[in-house]
């Protein structure tokens, strides 16, 4: 399985916000399209999320995430939850157990 780490720092105030549109729409959209979230992590003091996200299908994880993004449900999303990020670090990662 491939696995990206997202570390996102979420506009003060919108935390909720941005849980509320990741666990309603950004959750069920990955896991339509074949991603498995491995786990979440909300640090409140700092506005940071952090989660990882895993796919594991033979065409890859960038070409499932262009997919992903490309979504007419995606799209749509209002609010957009990635409305609420004010910066974010994506990087693949490599499972040691």
């Amino acid at each position: 399985m491939e696995i990206q780490l997202r570390d996102y720092r979420i506009q003060p105030g919108h935390m909720d916000d941005w849980i509320a549109g990741w666990k309603g729409g950004v959750v069920p959209l990955r896991q339509q399209e074949g991603f498995q979230i491995v786990g979440a992590w909300v640090d409140r003091p700092h506005d940071r999320f952090v989660w990882l996200v895993g796919y594991s299908g033979a065409d890859g994880f960038e070409a499932a995430e262009e997919r992903y993004h490309a979504l007419p449900e995606r799209l749509s999303q209002d609010p957009n939850p990635s409305d609420f990020v004010e910066a974010a670090t994506l990087d693949m990662v490599d499972g040691l157990l």
